[in-house]
């Protein structure tokens, strides 16, 4: 038999000492953290970011969150370092090395030749007494009092606690820099984040049919243009180009419950008035919230005021919004 309680124990178990570990971690921001902080801020060049084992994996994620968010930083191998990439780091470099113990072979000899060089180096290790940890000009502590594995061997809070620590400069260096949304998007145009913080309402209505009709055209005329566009909605504007209306398949819908007849009627007489519109320089997701608020699944799009098309929230699940 699967020995499910044995695998839920397990399992909570080690969840509560990552959390635990995590937690621990608030006494370790110091002043040293913030000399950390203040160092790379006021860099001219590069973050370059080392470590050997679990450690130059989680050094790795740190230097993607950093570049993601407007420090520019770069992965260096601390094996590969010491045989030739070591050419890497540059006169205006900051450089942070991790590792649990802080005396590994690789380490012991990277950081003294990093010093050579003049770089700052910043240690993040869960070792204070270590050989990385005493020759850093900068230590970072992430220590742990214990690893999940249950032979407390395996890095598992200490590279959590590892990556925590880098996440929090990250984020303090990305609040320095006043970093928004909008420069976010810059770096992230691919994808459904991406979209979700550039991608504007004329992106998507602008490939789309236009359905227009006039205040006096016949019903027959509303769905022919309504059909036919295959928005679920018309425009109603009038001879000016000004937006008077709009008329969807509900209101069609709501008008044979109404009428007995619909040959005398015109789009005047079913549309809705003050439709709700968004300016297409407007972003997706303003749309999104605008149709979820309203509970409504088109909208009209205007430009400098005036009609410019349908936005069908069809459109924003394609784009993948929703």
């Amino acid at each position: 038999m699967f020995p499910t309680e044995d695998v839920l124990k397990q399992a909570l178990e080690t969840i509560r000492l990552q959390a635990e570990s995590v937690t621990q971690l608030m006494r370790y921001v110091d002043a040293d953290f913030i000399r950390a902080v203040q160092t790379i801020s006021e860099a001219k060049g590069r973050v370059v970011v080392s470590g050997i084992g679990k450690s130059a994996v989680i050094a790795q994620k740190i230097v993607a969150t950093m570049n993601s968010t407007g420090t520019p930083a770069l992965f260096m191998h601390a094996a590969d370092a010491i045989h030739g990439d070591l050419g890497m780091v540059q006169q205006d470099d900051v450089t942070i090395i991790i590792s649990k113990s802080g005396n590994s072979p690789e380490i012991k000899v990277l950081v003294p030749l990093i010093k050579n060089f003049g770089n700052p180096v910043i240690a993040i290790c869960g070792n204070e007494g270590s050989f990385l940890a005493t020759r850093s000009d900068i230590f970072i502590n992430s220590t742990v009092e214990k690893e999940a594995c249950p032979n407390n061997l395996a890095p598992t809070t200490s590279t959590t606690a590892q990556m925590v620590m880098g996440d929090a400069l990250a984020v303090c260096l990305l609040s320095l820099k006043g970093f928004t949304d909008k420069d976010f998007a810059r770096y992230h145009p691919g994808g459904a984040l991406g979209k979700r913080l550039y991608l504007r309402v004329a992106d998507m209505s602008d490939s789309n049919e236009k359905p227009v009709v006039q205040p006096d055209s016949n019903i027959r005329q509303v769905i022919y243009e309504i059909s036919g566009k295959r928005l679920g909605a018309t425009a109603v504007v009038d001879a000016g180009g000004a937006l008077k209306g709009i008329i969807t398949d509900g209101d069609l819908r709501r008008m044979l419950e109404k009428y007995d007849s619909t040959r005398e009627l015109q789009a005047s007489d079913i549309m809705t008035v003050g439709a709700k519109s968004i300016d297409g320089s407007a972003l997706a997701t303003e749309a999104l919230a605008l149709m979820r608020e309203h509970d409504i699944s088109q909208l009209v799009v205007t430009k400098d005021g005036n009609y410019a098309g349908i936005l069908h929230i069809h459109d924003l699940v394609r784009e993948g919004i929703i």
